[in-house]
Parts: C-alpha cells; structure tokens; sequence
C-alpha cells in the first residue's frame, strides 16, 4: 500500500531507496525491590553498564575519520561523554538504590525523569531541547544493562541505498551506521535545531525529521522516497511516481554537475562588475570544500569552533598552527578570521555562569575584553600567522565604539609584546568589525573612522532588530529577512561603506540565499561570504544578473513598507 508522510525537511535534496528500521524506540523497565545484601552488588552492576557506554563511546571517538561531519560528531560525542559522567546521573541513581532497594534500572529512569522535568523548566529553547541527549546516552546504559544489541546491520540485498529509519538516533547512533553510507534519514523526533537534523546538513544528505509515527508504519525494506525540499516521504510509491521522482532526481544531479564547471569561472555580472565569492569556515578540515567551490578567499573563519568540546584551552601554538594551516592553503587569498564568538549557544564546557538571557549577555566581543589573557593569547597568535598569509581580523557584535577602542588597544599590545619577543608579523594587518547590533548599524559612522572593513552578520541582526530568538520556534515566524527594517539597515550599512570607500561584505545565511542576490547586488554589495556548498549557486544568479537593470529595482524595494507589494517588486527583481 502506497502512502504519504509529512515532516520537517531539515536537509533538501531528493533520495530514492528501502527502509532500514532501527531497533525499538523504547525499553520496558520493571521495577523490583533488591535485598539489602544484593544493594551493593546491584550498584557495581549499574557501574558496569556505565562503564561499558564509555568503551562504546571511546571507540567511536577514535573510530572518526576526517569528513564534512567530523567537527559535529565529536562534538555529539562529546556532549554525551560528559552527560553519562555527569555525576547527577550516576551517582544519584545510585543514591536510589541505596536508599529505595531498587533495581538499577528503575533508579536510572527514576532519575532520568527528574531531570528531563529540570529541563523542561528552562526558557531557552536549544538548551530545552538538549533534553533528547539525556535521553538518548539513558537508552544506551539501559540497553547495557538489559543486555539488549544497540545496533544491527542493514541487509545486504539493498546495499547501497539504505534510508534509516528511526524513532530518534543520536550522534553515536549515527556513528555506528555512517559506515554503511545511508542515502537519507527519518526520525519520528526532532526539529530543525536537533542534532539529527545538524548532521544530516553536514553530511550534505536528504533529511526528513517530526514524522511522529514513521518508525511504527513503515516496515523493513519498503520502498521509500525521500523529499528532503518539502519535507515529504512516500511510501511505497506507484511507477508513474517513481519515475517522476527519478526525472527530478536527475534533474537536480544535472544542476550540480553543471554548477561544478564554473568553479573556475569568475563572478562577473553582465555589465563587467567582478564580485567577490567569499567562504564561511569552521575548522582548517573545512578547506577541501572551500577549493572545490573556488571560493576567492575565506571571509568568516569562526574561529571560537577551536575553543569548544574539550577540557582545556586551545594555547597560543596551537591556535598559531590552525591560522597559519589555513593562510598557508588559501596561498595568498584573503583569510579574514573573527576572534572567537563565544557565549550565547556556544560556551566553553568548563563554563558554569547562568545567563537569564545568554543572546544579550556576555558574548563575543564582550567576553573578549571580559577575558583579556585570553583575548591577549589569541590576538597573538594570530598576528603570527599573519606572516604566511593575507590575514584580517574581525570583531564580532559590537555595539558601541568603546569596545572598537579596547580592542585596538589590546592588539597594540599584543603587537608590542611580540615586538619585545622578536617575533615578526604582518604590521599592517587590517582590522574589521561585524555589524550584528542595530545600534552598531546606526551609529555606523563612529565605527568606520576606526576599522578597515566591516562584515554584516545577518543572523543576528535580524534577530535582534526583530526581537526574535531564531531558535524557538514559538517564535519562529516572525523572524523575517524580508522585513522593512532590516533590509533599511543592511542597505544603510552598504552605502555608507562605499561612500566612504570601505570594503563590506555580508556573511550571514542571506548571503548564501538566491533570493537575496539581485537585491543585495542592487543596492551596492560585491562582497559574499557563505558557506562553500553555496558559492556555485550564487556565482550562477550574478553571471546572469545585470546592474544597471537591477539596481533601480532593488532601491526601490529598500523603500517599501508594504509586504505584498515588497513581494511583488522581489519576485519581478528576480524573474
């Protein structure tokens, strides 16, 4: 019988293959009473399973090999390495079973409830969310303690277009399956921000999630496919469908492949204006596919992705390597890094401070000055590597000009010092700031009599022009690129920068976005920084995009208030 499922599509693309189904999505836990002298050999077996989820998790750590997901599985890894070690798992669930005599898998899910119950009580949605990870590394040691397989091959009579099917996964999970190259996953659970969802973008592979009942219809080896765009699944489909969806298939393998030839090609619009085709990166891993895609340089080297998921801090040699590694490949193209972003979502694991509000708390830049031994070791490292490249540093979210003097100051420093250790550097390096903050945008003048360049971070000056947390998703619609407001601000920013002959580029998701290219393009910008995998996309909309055609078009839709006919002026500045 042939059916369709709706879901969230959290990785576009379409997949055509048979069903894996995962073990079942939940264990049944009996409770018994354990006699007084059994407690402490009921406790050991409870260590056990523990211990025997660290081996399961140490050996998939060293297990990761290099590729596009590396960065977020140890990441995951991580993450579930410190939950399970957590001591208000392990040892409160020994705690009860010492004190109620009750078996170790009863302790564990009675302690397990408590705490998703803390995180439902937490506002922020990302770290609510975060939930599914306490779950998840619960499921493992109970699986461990039950004797239960946590994994099982796909069969071979389908090799090679297996699409996994799951009530959850997590990123072990995911680990103990990626070497059988799976075409796509479904999850009856998560959202657009789970870690699922996450991977699935990195791996660069159709995704469908929030399918609530997928693990329960759909069987072993049925035929799928998967519409990752509209997030849609069809199981079982008729020939007529099938074949449609092979032609769409092929169709957008031509488009890539097509794409793939202008690599070499330059960005220039019709009327001969050369634009500028930036990357977004997180790790030097990330350089293959910055070079696949021709990128003219990297302009966001997010370079706090060095700082987190580990015990320690990063030292100066070992940031001084990772810029070096990447000035060193770019061969003399632009290499903009941005000292670490911080706070927020992205905090240093040893970190214990609480903020009511973490996006409008000590983040960025703020941290930075907040932490100036730590800044002090980064900005030197940096300055060294800026001998074996075009390096430029940028300062993220600033929002008022003080913290533009702080920073100069603390890089004269850092340049004095390496002056006083004999160390060479890069004496001009260019200096640039993001401008994330509305303040910062209208206040612009101040800023640009100190810095060299300026970088427009969409992402959070959108959210923080609309007053809306992108990540909950209570909220969500109301967080729009399209707004008035927002496109008023960036076309101010770009103006403004020109007319004083200051280089801008924007490095934000609109950036990355074909349905902002013209615009952007009409109202002045010739620099874009995205990531890789959309370059070639871009590059494909400016070869055909004409200035003089579209620029009166584009100030145009700047100074419409009206949605609808912002709309209508978009869709004609496109067509």
């Amino acid at each position: 019988m042939s059916f369709i499922l709706h879901g969230i599509g959290v990785s576009g693309g379409i997949a055509i293959g048979h069903a894996h189904l995962t073990a079942a999505a939940t264990l049944e836990v009996m409770h018994y009473l354990i006699p007084k002298n059994q407690i402490n050999k009921e406790i050991k077996r409870l260590d056990q399973a523990f211990a025997t989820v660290r081996a399961e998790f140490e050996a998939l750590q060293s297990s990761v090999t290099n590729g596009p997901a590396l960065a977020e599985f140890s990441a995951f890894l991580e993450l579930h390495h410190m939950i399970l070690d957590d001591p208000t798992l392990a040892e409160a669930a020994r705690g009860i079973i010492a004190q109620t005599q009750c078996n170790a898998e009863w302790a564990l899910t009675q302690q397990k409830d408590a705490l998703l119950a803390q995180f439902e009580a937490i506002d922020d949605a990302y770290l609510r969310e975060r939930k599914t990870d306490v779950e998840q590394v619960v499921k493992r040691i109970l699986k461990a303690l039950l004797g239960y397989p946590g994994y099982h091959p796909p069969p071979s009579k389908h090799l090679g277009d297996h699409i996994l099917v799951a009530h959850d996964l997590s990123p072990a999970d995911i680990m103990q399956y990626k070497p059988h190259q799976f075409i796509a996953f479904l999850t009856d659970m998560g959202s657009l921000t789970s870690h699922t969802a996450i991977v699935a973008r990195s791996l660069n592979i159709p995704s469908v999630v929030a399918l609530h009942h997928a693990h329960q219809l759909i069987l072993e080896g049925d035929s799928l496919i998967v519409d990752g765009n509209l997030g849609v699944i069809i199981v079982n489909p008729d020939k007529y469908v099938l074949d449609e969806y092979r032609l769409r298939q092929s169709q957008l393998e031509l488009e890539k492949q097509k794409l793939k030839r202008l690599k070499n090609v330059k960005a220039v619009t019709l009327d001969g204006t050369g634009i500028d085709l930036l990357a977004n990166i997180e790790l030097p891993g990330d350089l293959e596919q910055v070079k696949e895609n021709g990128a003219t340089g990297i302009g966001l080297f997010r370079s706090e992705f060095l700082f987190l998921n580990r015990d320690d801090l990063p030292g100066e040699e070992e940031q001084f390597e990772a810029y070096r590694a990447v000035a060193t490949e770019m061969n003399g193209k632009p290499v903009t890094i941005r000292t670490f972003d911080l706070g927020a979502d992205k905090n240093l694991k040893h970190t214990t401070q609480i903020t009511a509000n973490p996006a409008l708390g000590l983040r960025a830049i703020r941290l930075s000055l907040s932490e100036p031994q730590m800044f002090h070791t980064q900005l030197r490292a940096i300055l060294r590597a800026s001998l074996y490249g075009q390096i430029k540093i940028l300062i993220p979210m600033l929002s008022n000009v003080t913290e533009v003097f702080q920073t100069l100051l603390l890089i004269d420093r850092a340049k004095q010092a390496l002056h006083n250790d004999g160390i060479d550097f890069d004496e001009h390096i260019q200096i640039g700031g993001m401008i994330e903050v509305p303040a910062a945008a209208l206040s612009l003048e101040a800023f640009l009599q100190k810095l060299d360049f300026l970088s427009i971070g969409t992402n959070d000056l959108i959210q923080y022009t609309l007053a809306v947390d992108r990540v909950d998703d209570t909220v969500a619609y109301l967080y729009d690129p399209f707004h008035p407001a927002v496109l008023w601000l960036i076309s101010r920013v770009i103006q403004m920068a020109n007319r004083l002959k200051k280089p801008v580029s924007i490095c934000g998701e609109m950036a990355g976005d074909i349905q902002f290219t013209r615009l952007l393009l009409g109202i002045g910008l010739t620099q874009f920084s995205m990531y890789p995998a959309q370059i070639l996309v871009v590059k494909n909309e400016i070869l055909k995009s004409n200035l003089p055609d579209i620029t009166p078009l584009a100030h145009k839709i700047i100074r419409t208030i009206h949605p609808e006919k912002m709309h209508d002026l978009l869709a004609k500045l496109n067509s």
